[in-house]
C-alpha cells in the first residue's frame, strides 16, 4: 500500500508504503499447546515434561531413549529437538556439518496507554542476508503491544534469565569452527545487537525509525526467548528447514521463523515425510 494508505490504516506508523498482509493474527500458544497435549493423551498418547535425554540408541527394530530416570523405546522417533536439536543428532551418531547457535531475542512490553497504538503486527523491512526479522510491533492476545526482539549472540542455550553463561555450551560453541566464521562475517551487525541490548536508546531509536512517538519511558520489562539457530562449518546461517536422518529416526535441526505460526502446516509437512520414510518403508 501506498505511504497515504499506510497512515490512514495505522495513524502512528510511518513509512514510505507497506504490505497487507490481512491472514495475519494473534494467539495463545501456551493454550494451544496445552490442547494439543490434552487430545494427544485422549488417543493413548503419553507426556513426559522436565524429561532430560540423557542417550538414544538405535536397533535394527527400535529406538531406545534414556532418560534420567528411566527408559522408553518405540519403533522410530521424530526428534524437533530445538536447542538441543545437534546434540540429539550427534548422540545417534549422524553426521551433521553443523550446530545450533543460541540468539537471545530480548523484547519490551509498551506502556498500557499503548496497547491501541496499533491495529495490524509492524514488522520493518529485515535484513535479506541474516534469518531474523527485526524489532517489530506485535498486539498480545491480552490486548498488550510488545516490541522486539533483536537477537544478540547467546552465551547459554537455554538463557531465559539476565545474565546468562554456561561453560558446556560456551566450550561447544568456542570448539565450532562455524561460530567463529559466522562471528567474524557479521560482525558489524552483532556488535550493534549487542550494544543496543546494553543500551536502551538505542534499542528504542530502531523502532522510532517507524513509530517516533515512543518514548524511552514506555519500554516496560518483558521475557526474553531464545532462537535455535542452525550454522553450518562454513560460518552460514541456515535460512530454510534441515533434516537430519538415520533409519529409524528422523531430526528438525532448523525451523527458521514463522516456525510457531506455521505450526500446522510445518506438522502436516512432517507426517508426509514420516508416512514416506518410515510407513511405506516398513510395508514394502
Amino acid at each position: 500500500m501506498t505511504q497515504t494508505k499506510l497512515r490512514k490504516h495505522e495513524p502512528a506508523i510511518h513509512g514510505h508504503g507497506a504490505l497487507l498482509v490481512s491472514a495475519t493474527g494473534i494467539t495463545d500458544y501456551t493454550a494451544i499447546t496445552n490442547k494439543i497435549a490434552e487430545l494427544y493423551k485422549d488417543i493413548g498418547g503419553q507426556v513426559r515434561l522436565g524429561s532430560e535425554v540423557m542417550a538414544i540408541q538405535e536397533h535394527t527394530d527400535r529406538i531406545e531413549i534414556q532418560l534420567k530416570s528411566e527408559s522408553v523405546s518405540g519403533r522410530y522417533v521424530v526428534a524437533c529437538g530445538g536447542l538441543m536439536a545437534d546434540r540429539l543428532a550427534r548422540m545417534m551418531h549422524i553426521d551433521i556439518d553443523f550446530a545450533i547457535i543460541p540468539f537471545r531475542g530480548e523484547y519490551y512490553k509498551l506502556a498500557a496507554k499503548h496497547n491501541h497504538i496499533i491495529r495490524h503486527l509492524i514488522y520493518p523491512i529485515p535484513d535479506p542476508e541474516l534469518p531474523f526479522l527485526g524489532v517489530h510491533l506485535t498486539r498480545m492476545i491480552d490486548g498488550a503491544v510488545t516490541v522486539g526482539p533483536n537477537a544478540v549472540l547467546g552465551w547459554k542455550r537455554e538463557g531465559y534469565q539476565k545474565i546468562n553463561l554456561d561453560l558446556k555450551d560456551m566450550r561447544e560453541m568456542f570448539s565450532f569452527p562455524g561460530f567463529w566464521k559466522v562471528l567474524v562475517s557479521n560482525l558489524k551487525s552483532g556488535m550493534d545487537e549487542f550494544r543496543d541490548s546494553l543500551y536502551r536508546p538505542g534499542y528504542l531509536q530502531r523502532v522510532q525509525k517507524y513509530c517516533p512517538q515512543l518514548q524511552l519511558s514506555d519500554l516496560k520489562p518483558y521475557p526474553a526467548g531464545i532462537r535455535a539457530q542452525a550454522v553450518m562449518k562454513d560460518g552460514s546461517l541456515v535460512h530454510d528447514f534441515l533434516f537430519a536422518e538415520s533409519e529409524r529416526s528422523l531430526h528438525v535441526c532448523n525451523a527458521p521463523s514463522p516456525a510457531a505460526t506455521s505450526a500446522f502446516p510445518i506438522g502436516e509437512y512432517l507426517c508426509q515425510k514420516i508416512s514416506k520414510k518410515f510407513i511405506r518403508n516398513s510395508q514394502s
